[in-house]
């Protein structure tokens, strides 16, 4: 988890269900607007069909949880029965079993003359956008062909260089025991400044097992560093993290265990739930889907601070060697109108990729204050770095 530079407020505390949200995805007040697919002829007769009257079938590659696979195999049939022109072929890769090997066929293909692999859609994270500007394999992408970029904060663009588009999104948050804390730190001064106050209450993952606790120490580390560094790559700013390294090992006497880091996301929430701490960092989408299963109690509830947690958008990249791109690009508007949407925030229990103001008004309601004062760290290899140097000068004291 992923996952913009700041644009947002601070959050309140929060707490959605699944069933608060399934009641939005029906709803949907702006279908008549010019966002929505309906409205945009460009868009939804791009794709023109073969000679042979046959559908444009174009190939899209995706990993993840069983969610996602959830998640598209709802969204393509809602879209083929729109656009009886394309046809997407999934191809799902469960977690963790071949994110890297389909981003290296997509690179050899290019490198061999074979144009895209077959491989004309692609959905990850951030580092991958990244990877792929530099490799040149993503396609530049615009309101031109995808009418439906417009409903997308520009910042969020700007971040990636137009090369993905960022469909839905999560951040890390402080989730707590309301029954037990009852007013929680709104900043990152008073986060820690709590946690000493309040020694063994508060636990993080080993940032390199898990988001939430990478999303903790990186920060911590760049609490003092000017707000563009969160987006700087150059390894000469590793130079600057020493005052932050200081503050967590510090800090270690103080969290769970003085000094024991669970592993895996997981983890903390485990130990949030059987009371053993009081708070932690966590992904938003983890908690509300939890609490949705029942497996955490109702009484954790989230916060954002400030400055927030990282968090941000799942991208959908475009192969820039495919050669049914005006197929891809009328899905991708699909997916960006505040109907789909409606369901990825179903589905996913996160926030939606779109601006709030393109989604119907009970949809706005319920998010007030909930997707907004994340940022997106975006480091490149500087998070490997980050792991290292955490391990030996916090984890083995």
């Amino acid at each position: 988890m992923i996952r913009v530079k700041k644009g947002l407020t601070a959050v309140s505390a929060m707490t959605l269900s699944l069933a608060v949200l399934a009641g939005c995805g029906a709803n949907n007040d702006n279908t008549n607007d010019a966002s929505s697919p309906s409205a945009s002829p460009s868009a939804s007769q791009s794709a023109s069909a073969p000679a042979s009257g046959e559908p444009v079938e174009f190939q899209f590659y995706f990993t993840g949880s069983q969610n996602v696979k959830d998640l598209w195999d709802t969204l393509i049939p809602m879209f083929e029965k729109e656009n009886s022109n394309v046809k997407v072929k999934p191809v799902y890769i469960p977690s963790g079993t071949g994110a890297q090997p389909t981003y290296d066929r997509i690179l050899a293909a290019k490198q061999a003359g074979k144009g895209s692999g077959d491989i004309d859609l692609y959905e990850d994270g951030v580092n991958y956008v990244t990877l792929g500007g530099k490799d040149d394999v993503w396609q530049t992408l615009d309101a031109s062909a995808i009418p439906n970029l417009s409903n997308i904060d520009p910042k969020t663009m700007q971040d990636v260089t137009n090369l993905a588009v960022p469909y839905r999104s999560s951040a890390v948050v402080l989730a707590y025991n309301s029954e037990k804390v009852t007013n929680p730190p709104t900043t990152l001064d008073g986060l820690l400044d709590w946690i000493k106050a309040n020694p063994e209450k508060f636990a993080y993952n080993d940032p390199s097992t898990g988001g939430a606790g990478s999303s903790f120490v990186s920060t911590v580390l760049y609490k003092d560093l000017p707000e563009d560094a969160i987006h700087d790559s150059d390894p000469a700013i590793m130079q600057q993290w020493d005052s932050g390294f200081n503050t967590l090992k510090d800090l270690g006497k103080y969290v769970y265990g003085k000094g024991i880091y669970p592993k895996k996301n997981q983890g903390t929430l485990d130990l949030l739930q059987n009371g053993e701490v009081d708070m932690i960092t966590a992904w938003s989408d983890m908690v509300l889907q939890q609490q949705n299963e029942g497996l955490l109690s109702k009484s954790i509830k989230m916060q954002q601070i400030t400055p927030g947690f990282n968090g941000g958008p799942t991208y959908l990249m475009v192969n820039k060697l495919s050669d049914k791109k005006d197929a891809v690009y009328q899905f991708l508007n699909f997916v960006l109108s505040p109907e789909a949407q409606a369901v990825i925030v179903d589905k996913m229990n996160g926030f939606p990729g779109i601006e709030l103001s393109r989604m119907s008004q009970e949809m706005q309601d319920k998010f007030k204050g909930v997707s907004e004062g994340f940022r997106t760290f975006n480091l490149g290899d500087l998070g490997t770095e980050i792991n290292k140097r955490w391990q030996s000068d916090v984890a083995a004291q």
